[in-house]
Protein backbone atom coordinates (compact mmCIF):
# COMPACT_ATOMS: atom_id res chain seq x y z
CA UNK A 1 0.00 0.00 0.00
CA UNK A 2 2.87 2.11 0.44
CA UNK A 3 3.72 2.51 -3.31
CA UNK A 4 -0.06 3.98 -4.23
CA UNK A 5 -0.49 7.36 -4.87
CA UNK A 6 -3.35 8.89 -2.14
CA UNK A 7 -5.21 11.51 -3.49
CA UNK A 8 -5.78 14.58 -0.52
CA UNK A 9 -9.08 15.11 0.19
CA UNK A 10 -11.18 18.10 -1.14
CA UNK A 11 -11.12 21.37 0.82
CA UNK A 12 -13.48 23.80 0.95
CA UNK A 13 -13.13 27.13 2.47
CA UNK A 14 -13.35 27.04 6.03
CA UNK A 15 -15.58 30.37 6.17
CA UNK A 16 -18.70 28.71 4.25
CA UNK A 17 -21.12 27.58 7.24
CA UNK A 18 -21.63 24.02 7.84
CA UNK A 19 -25.18 23.87 5.67
CA UNK A 20 -23.48 25.65 2.75
CA UNK A 21 -20.70 22.80 2.70
CA UNK A 22 -23.01 20.04 3.55
CA UNK A 23 -25.80 21.06 0.75
CA UNK A 24 -22.57 21.28 -1.92
CA UNK A 25 -21.33 18.33 -0.82
CA UNK A 26 -24.78 16.75 -1.26
CA UNK A 27 -25.06 18.18 -4.50
CA UNK A 28 -21.88 17.39 -5.77
CA UNK A 29 -22.94 13.61 -4.92
CA UNK A 30 -26.14 13.60 -6.36
CA UNK A 31 -24.86 14.83 -9.63
CA UNK A 32 -22.04 12.40 -10.42
CA UNK A 33 -24.29 9.64 -9.23
CA UNK A 34 -26.48 10.74 -11.92
CA UNK A 35 -23.62 10.88 -14.21
CA UNK A 36 -22.61 7.26 -13.24
CA UNK A 37 -26.46 6.31 -13.61
CA UNK A 38 -26.82 7.49 -16.78
CA UNK A 39 -22.95 6.37 -17.84
CA UNK A 40 -24.41 2.77 -17.00
CA UNK A 41 -27.57 2.81 -18.64
CA UNK A 42 -25.58 4.01 -21.90
CA UNK A 43 -23.12 0.73 -21.20
CA UNK A 44 -26.22 -1.19 -20.88
CA UNK A 45 -27.99 0.03 -24.20
CA UNK A 46 -25.57 0.41 -26.38
CA UNK A 47 -22.02 -1.45 -25.02
CA UNK A 48 -20.12 1.44 -25.07
CA UNK A 49 -16.23 0.91 -23.81
CA UNK A 50 -16.09 4.94 -23.57
CA UNK A 51 -20.30 4.57 -21.51
CA UNK A 52 -18.36 2.11 -19.28
CA UNK A 53 -15.10 3.94 -18.65
CA UNK A 54 -16.84 6.93 -17.68
CA UNK A 55 -18.80 4.91 -15.60
CA UNK A 56 -15.99 4.00 -13.70
CA UNK A 57 -14.34 7.06 -13.13
CA UNK A 58 -17.20 8.91 -11.96
CA UNK A 59 -17.50 5.67 -9.46
CA UNK A 60 -14.26 5.77 -8.34
CA UNK A 61 -14.41 9.97 -8.33
CA UNK A 62 -18.17 9.47 -6.67
CA UNK A 63 -15.98 7.60 -3.30
CA UNK A 64 -13.25 10.31 -3.66
CA UNK A 65 -15.71 13.45 -3.09
CA UNK A 66 -18.37 11.43 -0.62
CA UNK A 67 -14.88 10.74 1.49
CA UNK A 68 -14.63 14.23 1.09
CA UNK A 69 -17.68 15.47 2.12
CA UNK A 70 -17.32 13.60 5.55
CA UNK A 71 -15.21 16.15 6.49
CA UNK A 72 -17.71 18.94 6.89
CA UNK A 73 -20.87 16.93 7.86
CA UNK A 74 -22.62 13.92 9.32
CA UNK A 75 -22.48 11.18 7.45
CA UNK A 76 -26.08 10.14 7.83
CA UNK A 77 -27.10 13.45 6.45
CA UNK A 78 -24.51 13.72 3.92
CA UNK A 79 -25.90 10.57 2.55
CA UNK A 80 -29.43 11.06 2.82
CA UNK A 81 -29.89 14.19 0.96
CA UNK A 82 -27.48 12.53 -1.44
CA UNK A 83 -29.62 9.90 -2.63
CA UNK A 84 -33.01 12.43 -2.23
CA UNK A 85 -31.03 14.58 -4.78
CA UNK A 86 -29.65 11.75 -7.02
CA UNK A 87 -33.70 10.43 -6.97
CA UNK A 88 -34.62 13.67 -8.46
CA UNK A 89 -32.14 13.96 -10.63
CA UNK A 90 -33.38 10.14 -11.77
CA UNK A 91 -36.93 11.05 -11.92
CA UNK A 92 -36.07 14.39 -14.23
CA UNK A 93 -33.74 12.48 -16.34
CA UNK A 94 -36.64 9.98 -16.78
CA UNK A 95 -38.95 12.71 -18.00
CA UNK A 96 -36.60 13.95 -19.95
CA UNK A 97 -34.48 11.64 -21.55
CA UNK A 98 -36.81 8.94 -21.62
CA UNK A 99 -40.36 10.57 -22.10
CA UNK A 100 -41.49 8.68 -18.41
CA UNK A 101 -44.39 10.69 -17.16
CA UNK A 102 -44.37 10.73 -13.14
CA UNK A 103 -48.02 11.98 -11.85
CA UNK A 104 -48.15 14.99 -10.26
CA UNK A 105 -48.51 13.09 -6.16
CA UNK A 106 -44.94 11.94 -7.04
CA UNK A 107 -43.78 15.42 -7.46
CA UNK A 108 -45.75 16.13 -4.29
CA UNK A 109 -43.84 13.72 -2.43
CA UNK A 110 -41.06 14.97 -3.65
CA UNK A 111 -41.38 18.35 -2.60
CA UNK A 112 -42.14 16.84 1.06
CA UNK A 113 -39.33 14.97 0.84
CA UNK A 114 -36.76 17.91 -0.02
CA UNK A 115 -38.34 19.92 2.76
CA UNK A 116 -37.69 17.10 5.62
CA UNK A 117 -34.03 17.15 3.87
CA UNK A 118 -33.68 20.78 4.02
CA UNK A 119 -34.89 20.25 8.12
CA UNK A 120 -32.14 17.82 8.38
CA UNK A 121 -29.78 19.95 6.87
CA UNK A 122 -30.62 23.19 8.92
CA UNK A 123 -30.97 21.39 12.12
CA UNK A 124 -28.74 18.48 11.92
CA UNK A 125 -28.93 17.86 15.81
CA UNK A 126 -32.33 18.83 16.15
CA UNK A 127 -34.56 21.66 16.70
CA UNK A 128 -33.58 21.57 20.47
CA UNK A 129 -29.92 20.75 20.20
CA UNK A 130 -27.26 23.55 20.93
Amino acid sequence: MDGLPVLPLIKLPSSWPTVVTATVAMLALALIDLACAFAAKQWVTTRSGSALTVGLVTALTLFWVFASALQYAEMAVVTLGWIVLLQVGVLLLDELKYGVHHPPRTWAVVVMVMIAQGYLVCFPGGAGAG
